[in-house]
C-alpha cells in the first residue's frame, strides 16, 4: 500500500545504535521515521527521503516470574512477548494479532481479549528506556521522568524511540473460547440482545461481533459472535449464551485453548502481503437504527476479505482515572471498526471508499473521539480532536520538554507547546 523510498534504513541492534542514528539524522537535517513491528496500516513507519530507524532486530524478552514482570525490546512483536511469558502462565494484555508490534500498540493504547478483565496494554507499561530527540537515553517510570511515562501511556510515538518496555504481567492459564455464526438477517435480534446485556457482562467475558464472509460458498457476509471466557469453566457457556440471546445460530462451538492459541486466532484473518485500510469510531449506543447501518455496510462490502467489527468495552478499561494516563476516551462504551482488505492495487479506491462510508454512516450514533492506533490519514487537527483540548495541551507541554523541534513527527502528531497558546486561547 505504501510505496515510499527512504533515504536510508538504519537497522539497529542496541540502544546505543539507536542513539547514534538519531544524533546523526538530526545533525544532517533529515526527517526520521521509526519501525517497530511494521503493522500500522497508515504506513507511518516509512516516508520518502527520511531515515527509517528499524528496531525489528531488537526482539529480546526476559521474564521475572516472581515479580510478574517482563522486559521487552522495542522491536518485539506481540507473539514474542506471548511466547516468552506463556510458559510461566503469565501474559501482558495486548492486541489480537501476533504480528503486531508491541511498541506501536502499547504507546497508543492496546485493546485485546484481556482488556475488560485487566485493562489496556499501556496500563501495564511500568517503565521504559527511551532515546530522545537529542540522542540521550533516559528511563521513564513513576520515579524517573513520570511526566514522560504519563505521555507514553497513550500518547503514541511522539516523544522518542522506546528501546525497552518493562511490563506488568497477569496470570493467564487456559481460555474458554466461544463462537457462533448467524445469518445476516438474524443480526438485528442477536445484536439487540448483545446491546441489552453488554453492560452486565462479567469481566471474565469479552465478546466481539464481526460481519464478514466465512465459507467460500457464502453468498453474503455472516454475523460472527466470538468470546473469550477467563473464569470458572462451568460458568462460561451460560454467560456467553445470555449475551447472544435466543436466536439459533447457523453454527456454534466451544473449546478450551491456551492463551497462545487464542492469540494466534487473528493471524489467518490479517495475513502479510494484502492491502489494508481501516476506519474506526466509538459509539455511545447501538439501537436498531445503528444495527441497520452495520448491515447495510456489510452488504456493500467490496472484498470478501474485509470485515466490520464491533464490541462493548467497559470493565477494567475504565478503572484507570482519566487523568492518570494520556489515553483518552476510556469510558467510550463501544468501538466499531471497518477493516477493508484486498489484494489488487486496481481495487484501492473502491475499498478505501467503502471503509470511509462504513464509519461515516454511523455519525448519528458516535460517542466522539477516536482510537489513535486506528487513525489512518486524517491529518489536520485529528490528534487534537482525539485527545481533547485539555489532554492535548498537557501532551504538547511534555512534547516541548522532550522533543521541542518535533523530530518525531511522522505519526499522529502532537505538536510542541509553541502551538499550545492557540489551543488554550480557544479551549
Amino acid at each position: 500500500m505504501h510505496d515510499r523510498k527512504p533515504a536510508c534504513i538504519a537497522r539497529c541492534i542496541t540502544t546505543e545504535e539507536v542513539s547514534l542514528a538519531v544524533r546523526q539524522v538530526t545533525a544532517a537535517g533529515l526527517s526520521v521515521t521509526v519501525r517497530g513491528g511494521g503493522h500500522n496500516v497508515a504506513g507511518l513507519a516509512i516516508a520518502d527521503d527520511a531515515v527509517l530507524i528499524d528496531l525489528s532486530l531488537m526482539r529480546a524478552v526476559t521474564v521475572d516470574q516472581a515479580a510478574q514482570r517482563a522486559q521487552a525490546q522495542g522491536g518485539c512483536l506481540l507473539g514474542d512477548v506471548d511466547a516468552a511469558t506463556a510458559p510461566y502462565g503469565l501474559a501482558c494484555p495486548t492486541g489480537v494479532v501476533s504480528q503486531t508490534g508491541l511498541g506501536g500498540l502499547a504507546l497508543g493504547g492496546g485493546y485485546g481479549w484481556l482488556a475488560r478483565k485487566w485493562g489496556l496494554t499501556c496500563d501495564h507499561v511500568i517503565a521504559v528506556e527511551i532515546v530522545l530527540a537529542d540522542g540521550s537515553v533516559v528511563e521513564a517510570s513513576e520515579d524517573q521522568n513520570p511526566d514522560l511515562l504519563w505521555a507514553l501511556r497513550g500518547g503514541g510515538g511522539n516523544f522518542g524511540i522506546v528501546t525497552r518496555f518493562t511490563l506488568r504481567l497477569r496470570p493467564v492459564a487456559s481460555v474458554q473460547y466461544h463462537s457462533r455464526v448467524y445469518h445476516l438477517d438474524d443480526a438485528p435480534r442477536v445484536l439487540d440482545a448483545y446491546r441489552r446485556l453488554a453492560r452486565q457482562q462479567p469481566r471474565d467475558l469479552h465478546t466481539v461481533a464481526a460481519m464478514k464472509y466465512g465459507r467460500e460458498s457464502d453468498e453474503e457476509p455472516r454475523l460472527f459472535v466470538n468470546a473469550a471466557w477467563l473464569g470458572d469453566p462451568e460458568a462460561g457457556p451460560p454467560a456467553f449464551s445470555s449475551v447472544c440471546g435466543q436466536v439459533a445460530p447457523r453454527t456454534a462451538g466451544t473449546r478450551t485453548m491456551s492463551y497462545l492459541q487464542l492469540q494466534g486466532l487473528g493471524d489467518h484473518g490479517e495475513p502479510k502481503g494484502n492491502r489494508y485500510f481501516t476506519k474506526s469510531c466509538y459509539l455511545r449506543d447501538v439501537p436498531a437504527a445503528a444495527v441497520h447501518e452495520f448491515i447495510q455496510a456489510a452488504r456493500g462490502m467490496r472484498s470478501r476479505l474485509s470485515s466490520i467489527d464491533f464490541e462493548y468495552l467497559g470493565g477494567a478499561i475504565g478503572d484507570v482515572a482519566g487523568g492518570d494516563s494520556a489515553f483518552p476516551n476510556r469510558l467510550a462504551p463501544y468501538i466499531y471498526t471497518v477493516s477493508a482488505q484486498w489484494r489488487e492495487s486496481a481495487d484501492d479506491d473502491d475499498n478505501i471508499a467503502w471503509a470511509r462510508s462504513g464509519v461515516d454512516r454511523l455519525k448519528d450514533f458516535q460517542h466522539g473521539g477516536a482510537y489513535v492506533n486506528y487513525l489512518q490519514d486524517e491529518g489536520g487537527d485529528r490528534a487534537l480532536e482525539t485527545y481533547g483540548a485539555e489532554r492535548y495541551r498537557r501532551l504538547a507541554r511534555i512534547k516541548n520538554s522532550y522533543d521541542p523541534d518535533n523530530v518525531f513527527r511522522v505519526n499522529q502528531n502532537i505538536r510542541p507547546s509553541s502551538d499550545v497558546n492557540t489551543i488554550e486561547g480557544n479551549g
